[in-house]
């Protein structure tokens, strides 16, 4: 990372080669902002370079969506994408389709193609693979102004998510979410602590992808998020919560409990959002919502 008083102190040409890459393959965006330092914040810094895009010819503005790679192309399996790229795809597993979904990938990659002339581009940090699969097949009904405006869109975002990457400010962008839980035994009347929680993302034909495990400690709560630090991926996901061994061997209950793995299953909508999804039990019993 580099500071923002660094790029604020560096020569033109130091804070242009540091910032070249957060627009892809397009230095004019940080050759224009240079001009207007110094930043006093990374919003105003993201605020500035996200203004000299809007205020950029069409052309310009084309030839920006146009240096995007496509998702999943032959250009990522022969490696010749940028380190941002690169770490952005391989994030939901882009870089390691099987042949039939590469397949379709490059299907839908020439049909966007054809009928708007430049790459579809979305966020996919923001995004699992099965909410960018209906992404691409939803906007391909769209018209080409609606699918310049929402190219632009997601090149901001990409962009945001790249420079909280790259520049260390005090302060940071709204580009990240949070998903957090507490296990509260309604029975016992406390915390439940030692419950093992595994968190799953719930793929299109069922498939269950591990993406994080944890304990609770003795307040019912792990010792860090589910998922923090990045945008929470739009799709579906299932915590599954081992509550057996809670009450397993307590006097005044059966052996074995009654309930002993609780699954809840939901969705994610909001990539910066905070989703908080408690679980209160009973040996015979359990609720959910979405908290705060």
């Amino acid at each position: 990372m580099i500071t923002l008083q660094d790029l604020n102190d560096a020569a033109p040409g130091d804070f242009v080669a540091s910032l070249a890459s957060i627009y892809e393959h397009s230095p004019w965006v940080a050759e224009e902002v240079a001009t207007t330092r110094p930043f006093a914040s990374l919003a105003a810094l993201h605020a500035a370079m996200e203004q000299s895009v809007r205020a950029a010819s069409t052309a310009r503005q084309l030839a920006l969506i146009n240096a995007h790679p496509d998702l999943a192309g032959k250009l990522a399996r022969a490696a010749g994408l940028t380190d941002f790229s690169a770490a952005e795809q391989s994030g939901i597993g882009l870089d390691r389709l099987n042949d039939s979904e590469f397949a379709r990938f490059h299907s839908l990659n020439d049909s966007y193609r054809a009928r708007f002339g430049f790459p579809f581009i979305i966020c996919v940090r923001r995004h699992t693979r099965a909410s960018v699969l209906r992404q691409f097949e939803r906007r391909l009904h769209h018209d080409a102004a609606q699918e310049q405006a929402t190219a632009l869109n997601e090149i901001t975002r990409i962009a945001a998510l790249r420079l909280d990457q790259a520049v260390q400010a005090p302060d940071r962008l709204a580009v990240h979410g949070r998903l957090s839980t507490h296990v509260l035994d309604t029975h016992g009347g406390r915390p439940a602590p030692g419950i093992s929680v595994t968190l799953f993302e719930v793929e299109p034909d069922g498939t269950l992808f591990t993406r994080a495990q944890r304990i609770t400690n003795a307040d019912g709560r792990t010792d860090s998020p589910l998922i923090s630090g990045q945008p929470l991926p739009i799709g579906t996901y299932e915590l599954r919560f081992s509550i057996g061994v809670h009450y397993a061997g307590l006097a005044d209950l059966p052996d074995p409990p009654f309930l002993d793995e609780i699954p809840l299953r939901f969705s994610i909508a909001e990539p910066e959002g905070h989703y908080h999804v408690p679980l209160l039990m009973t040996p015979w019993s359990y609720a959910t919502y979405r908290g705060s």
